[in-house]
């Protein structure tokens, strides 16, 4: 675990795209901060959906390559007690990200952990890849959630995902543990999904959330209007999902 037990990381990564991954980032995060916790989301998808999900403009140059301090590179939302690091979409930012070496990443972990201990929680949303950015992120967390879509191809290059967290957590023992997997886009009048929810269950076990995040139009809609499905439909379904999970990775500190 991180040197400052204070503050919980948690990584949102899944190399499969599609899976409601930055969907998750921002409605957790959101869940937690209306919790009462001090809570930062990071935009490290250099498609920035976390960024304009939340309402807020991508920046000109990433804080985690021009080393402006985090605290003066966060933003806030319209969620009180969340905090937002905006991603950038320029492409010598986003290639300098892809291509660090070991030194290098290093640095950009300390930046990250010196700038966000003083927030109970730490959200990271990671692009849809196995590349340099996902594992930067691994290794600066010690958490892992990982979203699964209920479909055919659910399982499919899950080994190559979980090999790269072996990795990171064999690089830096003891820093970084399994937080969790969690089914999305659950359709319960789907033969399909329940035979993917018992698949993950029966060869995962208790890593698997109780919490499965249903289809919901209002989870998909919410982006577009700049928020978190917890502010634009309060008492949806997709809503409902988010807060039980939330409440189940409190639980699991």
């Amino acid at each position: 675990m991180n040197d400052e037990p204070s503050t919980r990381t948690l990584c949102i990564a899944n190399q499969k795209g599609g899976v409601g991954k930055t969907t998750t980032a921002i409605n957790l995060a959101a869940a937690i901060a209306s919790s009462g916790h001090e809570t930062l989301l990071i935009d490290m998808d250099p498609q920035c959906n976390a960024t304009s999900g939340l309402g807020v403009s991508a920046l000109d140059r990433h804080p985690l390559v021009n080393e402006t301090a985090i605290r003066q590179a966060v933003v806030t939302t319209n969620v009180d007690k969340l905090g937002l690091l905006p991603g950038s979409r320029s492409f010598h930012d986003i290639d300098r990200l892809a291509h660090l070496d070991s030194a290098t990443t290093d640095l950009v972990i300390e930046h990250l952990s010196n700038g966000t201990s003083i927030y109970d929680y730490v959200l990271i949303d990671c692009p849809p890849s196995l590349g340099q950015l996902t594992k930067t992120a691994l290794a600066a967390s010690s958490e892992v959630l990982m979203p699964i879509q209920c479909e055919y191809f659910a399982m499919e290059g899950l080994s190559q995902m979980i090999g790269v967290i072996r990795d990171v957590m064999s690089s830096r023992p003891g820093q970084l543990a399994f937080g969790g997997i969690l089914l999305t886009m659950y359709d319960e009048s789907l033969e399909l999904t329940f035979e993917v929810d018992h698949e993950v269950r029966e060869f995962f076990g208790e890593i698997v959330f109780d919490t499965v995040v249903p289809r919901d139009v209002n989870v998909t809609e919410a982006p577009s209007h700049g928020q978190s499905v917890l502010d634009y439909a309060p008492r949806s379904r997709g809503t409902r999902a988010y807060l039980e999970l939330c409440m189940e990775v409190l639980e699991r500190d």
